[in-house]
């Protein structure tokens, strides 16, 4: 007897199944809807009985959008009472869970087009850049509570900061302008976005403002502050923070000098960084770049020489005694937040240009903790043992 192989047509059993579940679910609600108004009545529909307090009047349909798709209800109206569901919120169209759903797509990047066009496709119901946009002033709420809250649990010894370009219409044009974002490594040695501001030019009032509301909300015990050489960036450390130290970025730093180097001698100044900043001390390490800066004299690099004797103290701040060695090879440049803005740049391409200053800054912190909410956050970054047995023999 000929081996009988049973062939199933998945997408059709799919297409069954979905039917199914949308059809039981939607007499599970009309069912609960009639028993709601059963409730209300004092008395089943056709009942006679002394207690009843109202009578039906037929009813009225209404789509609901669910997980399971789009069904049609059959809400009860009353005579003598007013007909209350508490299985369905009134003038609610769609499931909260649908509606979460649409607000993470929007979060993670997808467009409001894209998002409307999901769920048509989805659920056979629009979601209109409109309602999209009152949807989301819940989730701005929640976000506003996060960028304000209290910093006064842990101490900073690391800060790092950073500006992330983008674009907004600004009196008929559109410019560019600046989100300042601040990174904090805890005592207990995790990372955690802890400043979220506008920052239009990026220049020094914005930069005091930032810092300024920070320690307004507890910032304490910062001892290394690492950024890339923005305008008022240094100075506003120097005043606001004078227990810390400035690093400028290692990577920035040799893109700067390197951008000021002939293609001609791009490769040996490039090499010639990277044995700069391969010393395992400051003192080799300005001893080198004294050296190398002689050398693009002599190539006639001047403006590359001069830069390099310029900001070489600067980039250098990590390999002093009291940052620990272990800690060097993640002080030394942004690359974390520079990675994270990565991430924000993603997600600002889709839309373009922004209508204004809060739009922009609410996507960009709900896109920071969309990234963030994961091992980013939870994983230890850094061992803080290693820089408290530092403070203490100094002390």
């Amino acid at each position: 007897m000929p081996n009988q192989i049973l062939q199933v047509d998945e997408n059709m059993l799919e297409t069954r199944l979905d039917r199914l579940v949308s059809e039981k679910v939607e007499q599970l609600l009309n069912a609960m809807l009639d028993a709601e108004a059963d409730e209300i009545t004092g008395a089943a529909r056709y009942e006679r009985s002394g207690e009843r307090r109202a009578y039906r009047a037929g009813h009225y349909e209404r789509n609901l959008t669910v997980k399971a798709g789009t069904m049609t209800l059959k809400v009860p109206k009353l005579k003598g009472a007013l007909f209350e569901s508490a299985v369905i919120e009134r003038y609610r169209r769609r499931e909260e869970s649908v509606e979460e759903a649409l607000i993470d797509m929007y979060l993670a990047g997808v467009s409001t087009r894209q998002v409307d066009d999901i769920s048509r496709l989805l659920w056979g119901e629009r979601m209109p850049s409109q309602t999209l946009s009152d949807k989301l002033k819940k989730v701005y709420e929640d976000i506003d509570r996060w960028r304000n809250r209290p910093l006064a649990d842990h101490s900073y010894p690391y800060l790092f900061v950073d500006g992330v370009w983008h674009k907004r219409t600004w009196g008929g044009s559109v410019e560019n302008v600046s989100v300042l974002v601040a990174i904090g490594v805890d005592d207990t040695g995790h990372r955690e976005v802890i400043g979220v501001a506008e920052g239009m030019k990026e220049d020094r009032a914005s930069w005091e403002q930032f810092i300024r509301s920070m320690i307004e909300r507890g910032l304490r015990g910062v001892r290394l502050v690492v950024g890339d050489r923005c305008a008022g960036l240094v100075s506003t450390v120097n005043a606001m923070l004078p227990d810390a130290r400035y690093q400028r970025c290692m990577v920035h730093f040799m893109r700067n000098v390197l951008s000021k180097v002939s293609h001609r001698h791009t490769a040996w100044a490039a090499s010639a960084l990277k044995a700069v900043f391969a010393m395992e001390s400051r003192e080799s390490a300005l001893e080198k770049a004294g050296s190398v800066a002689a050398q693009m004299d002599d190539r006639g690099l001047k403006a590359a020489a001069s830069c390099l004797r310029e900001g070489m103290g600067e980039a250098t701040t990590y390999l002093l005694d009291e940052y620990p060695p272990e800690h060097r090879r993640r002080i030394r440049t942004n690359n974390m937040i520079e990675r994270l803005n990565r991430e924000i740049r993603r997600r600002t391409r889709v839309v373009g240009s922004f209508p204004d200053g809060r739009s922009a800054l609410m996507l960009i912190c709900a896109r920071i903790r969309y990234v963030t909410a994961n091992q980013w956050s939870t994983r230890r970054y850094l061992d803080m043992s290693r820089l408290d047995g530092i403070m203490q023999s100094t002390d």
